[in-house]
């Protein structure tokens, strides 16, 4: 094995040591601050990469094996900081899922390997993850307009070139190399195609993003299915392992086998409450609107420095399993077979004295802080006249201001492009040109993108003020 510099390393340790105990946040992390040229050293066998996606790095003594990759930005400093850590060749690189912030960065050390005359790495993955390649490649229209919103990148294209895997499987795989063990555990959650690794020799975990130092992303409005109840399992699984390390696909490694417990058990909780309380509700007979407003997050969990609302939000994942459990209607019988949109609001701002009156009563509302009955009329507004720069110039200000108060990117993602639009539409510009008006709008813009918005106090991720609804998620 290469002994590597570990000055970087000690602080590392201690800065994520700092997030744990609430001391510090992750902006550096996220940021960039810790992703440099070296990796950072978690034991004489394991290199930790930290960026927005992390990769983990271990020194088998016959070749080095990669737990994912990172995304296309972070490829060659990857390899660099992995060629700093050992000259010893990549023999596999394991995909924890097929999300493109972790597969991108295999694609120097397949350079690597062709230019020394060597077979290029095994890449091993579930068997789902070709499928989602296949999708993501018929879908990249779709994935380029969602993920534009969701981070404010109005540039973004999706990508159609993958690393598919050379090797897949189905439920367990057992990964020999070396001198250490690769288990690999199939676990749907986030995605159909999740795994989560154990390496019994050096008791360490690598979670993918089955944990992320964020509530858990498995409501996410504008992706596709995600599965709360087997990812709770999962964590429960993992949880038994007796792991003293974890290593998660965002955010900084638990260190400790208490913290691991800890960690895993809270997100379990969080996830089995929302379950149980959505099930219940469903049971009973409830309109998902009865469901949204009445299931409720265990006390504490959220304040948890590693299961802040920064990224998704329960409110989404009791959504999600509505539509998991219950397929697409909300039991109101006008949503079975709607008008069209602009025909329901042209009726209503008619019936109300004309759009600006309903845009007026929209910032009344917004003036009192209640903003989910603001943001219905201020889009019913612009929906019965999209072209009237005085309803676009309320409809932008009640989502700038829902945008600023949300704690999740997602929700910041939707309400922020909302707020562009109409703007655009009031200063006769377009939306592009209003998302970067501000410096924080040219950094999203620029490709910054992150797990959540962080802040100097706690993350950015407490509890969101008041937004005029009772209860709910």
């Amino acid at each position: 094995m290469t002994e590597h510099n570990s000055l970087g390393s000690v602080e590392y340790v201690e800065y994520a040591d700092r997030v744990w105990s609430g001391k510090d946040n992750l902006l550096a992390h996220f940021s960039g601050a810790f992703t440099g040229k070296d990796l950072v050293r978690i034991g004489e066998r394991t290199g930790f990469f930290p960026a927005f996606a992390n990769v983990a790095v271990f020194d088998t003594g016959e070749g080095l094996l990669l737990v994912d990759s990172g995304d296309f930005r972070t490829a060659s400093p990857l390899h660099d900081a992995v060629r700093g850590f050992s000259a010893a060749p990549v023999r596999s690189v394991v995909f924890t899922h097929g999300h493109v912030d972790h597969v991108f960065g295999v694609g120097p050390f397949d350079a690597e390997a062709d230019d020394g005359g060597r077979e290029r790495p095994e890449v091993i993955a579930h068997e789902a993850v070709p499928a989602r390649f296949d999708r993501y490649r018929e879908t990249a229209g779709y994935n380029s307009w969602i993920n534009r919103r969701q981070f404010g990148v109005p540039s973004l294209e999706w990508p159609t070139a993958y690393r598919y895997p050379d090797t897949t499987y189905r439920d367990r795989l057992t990964v020999r190399r070396g001198e250490l063990t690769f288990e690999l555990v199939h676990a749907r959650g986030e995605t159909d195609d999740h795994t989560y690794v154990w390496i019994p020799e050096l008791r360490t975990l690598c979670t993918g993003d089955l944990f992320i130092w964020n509530s858990p992303n498995a409501g996410n409005p504008q992706k596709v299915q995600r599965h709360p109840v087997e990812w709770a399992r999962a964590l429960r699984a993992m949880q038994e392992l007796g792991a003293e390390v974890l290593l998660p696909g965002h955010g900084v490694p638990i260190l400790g086998p208490d913290r691991v417990r800890q960690a895993l058990g809270d997100t379990a909780e969080l996830l089995e409450s929302l379950c149980t309380q959505t099930r219940d509700l469903m049971n009973s007979g409830a309109r998902l609107d009865a469901v949204l407003h009445g299931v409720t997050v265990p006390a504490g969990l959220l304040e948890k420095p590693y299961l802040h609302p920064a990224y998704d939000e329960p409110e989404f994942v009791v959504r999600n399993l509505w539509r998991l459990w219950g397929g697409w209607y909300d039991q109101n019988p006008a949503h079975l077979k709607p008008a069209p949109e602009a025909a329901l609001a042209a009726e209503l701002a008619d019936a109300a004295g004309g759009a600006r009156t309903l845009a007026d009563r929209a910032q009344q509302l917004l003036a009192r802080g209640e903003m989910r009955l603001a943001s219905h009329l201020a889009e019913t507004a612009a929906l019965a006249a999209p072209e009237d720069r005085e309803v676009a110039r309320v409809r932008a200000e009640v989502f700038g201001r829902r945008a600023e108060r949300e704690t999740s990117t997602m929700a910041r993602g939707v309400f922020h492009w909302a707020a562009a639009e109409s703007a655009a539409v009031a200063a006769g510009t377009d939306t592009a040109t209003e998302l970067t008006r501000s410096e924080e709008g040219r950094r999203r813009a620029a490709g910054a993108i992150s797990v959540g918005v962080v802040e100097d106090d706690s993350c950015g991720c407490g509890a969101p003020e008041d937004d005029g609804a009772e209860g709910g998620a």
